[in-house]
């Protein structure tokens, strides 16, 4: 159930990470922090509608004759280079694919935060199909990146956040509270300006304003809290976390280390901490509608933005956030 919360007043601030080198290295194995994606292919050539003048049909024509066989090399040139496999920690996927998750998971660029004013990702418009017999329409959305002029599809965009793993009040008054929380679902704490700078890309890449609802926000700080969702059952790939070895090495050494994942880590005292860092997440997007008529941007809808936290890599235990302990006051 999706609702519209009202912060609880608690102190809250986030200080910026350490700066981030294009060189950073990460400890492979072969445990994956997120799993294959199909990768969208885009027309080699812009295509146009222009009528040449008769007297230069000849010209163009011969023209025409050039291009084509210049595309037909060029669409089989991406076409062999999407079907060209590349390993990425154990996992098997296209190069394209392969490069994007570099991108994101390894170097972390192009993430939502303090790195970049303006990441270079573009959203991409998602196809809405109807959840069971209800009116929620329901899209995975993905993305975009222009990583030195190669435009690679992913799944994953990266946020600086801070992610709670502090225990939770699980009854109050007799009834249940935060259920299942460490194990299907976590608050994630990140700045408004950061939450902002995502909804308007939503806005600029697929044309749906975002809704505020099921966000928590600190106008004392500027810090909203959203409920990420965690894979959990067998089968799925439960999110990761990543520690940095040395807090204090330089942008050149700097290097993190796996140890579990999420639900783990959550489950020993010494990490029931909040941790700062990047967390990169899977986004779908929900929006109300009629169970006969596809929703579309304009119609006075809004959409709500579900994540799903995939992987953490995290600089260390912040104390300066205090932790949501017990669900917010909601209006139903």
């Amino acid at each position: 159930t999706r609702y519209r919360t009202q912060h609880k007043k608690r102190p809250l601030s986030i200080d910026p990470p350490p700066p981030i080198n294009n060189m950073m290295h990460y400890t492979t194995n072969n445990t994956t922090d997120g799993s294959s994606e199909r990768l969208s292919l885009y027309p080699a050539y812009s295509k146009t509608a222009l009528q040449p003048p008769a007297h230069v049909i000849r010209n163009i024509a011969d023209h025409n004759n050039q291009m084509a066989a210049a595309s037909r090399d060029d669409e089989e040139t991406v076409a062999d280079a999407a079907n060209t496999l590349a390993e990425w920690r154990g996992n098997t996927v296209p190069e394209k694919e392969a490069k994007a998750l570099r991108h994101v998971f390894d170097d972390l660029q192009d993430h939502f935060g303090y790195q970049r004013v303006d990441p270079r990702v573009r959203f991409n418009n998602t196809n809405l199909a109807r959840l069971g017999n209800g009116g929620t329409w329901f899209g995975d959305l993905d993305f975009t990146y222009d990583i030195k002029g190669d435009h690679c599809n992913l799944a994953y965009i990266g946020m600086d956040v801070c992610v709670d793993l502090t225990p939770k009040l699980v009854h109050k008054h007799g009834q249940p509270m935060l259920k299942d929380y460490g194990k299907t679902w976590v608050y994630v704490y990140l700045r408004q300006l950061t939450l902002d700078k995502v909804k308007s890309y939503v806005k600029t890449g697929t044309g749906w304003d975002v809704s505020d609802d099921g966000t928590v926000f600190d106008p004392n700080r500027n810090l909203v809290a959203i409920e990420a969702k965690m894979h959990h059952q067998t089968g799925q790939p439960k999110p990761s976390v990543w520690v940095a070895k040395d807090k204090n090495a330089s942008e050149q050494d700097m290097s993190f280390s796996r140890i579990g994942t999420v639900q783990d880590v959550s489950s020993h005292p010494s990490q029931q901490r909040i941790h700062r860092g990047v967390g990169i997440f899977s986004v779908s997007m929900e929006v109300e509608g009629g169970p006969n008529v596809r929703p579309t941007p304009g119609m006075g809808c809004e959409a709500n933005l579900c994540f799903t936290l995939v992987s953490l890599r995290t600089w260390g235990i912040t104390d300066c956030v205090a932790p949501i302990v017990h669900a917010p006051s909601k209006w139903y």
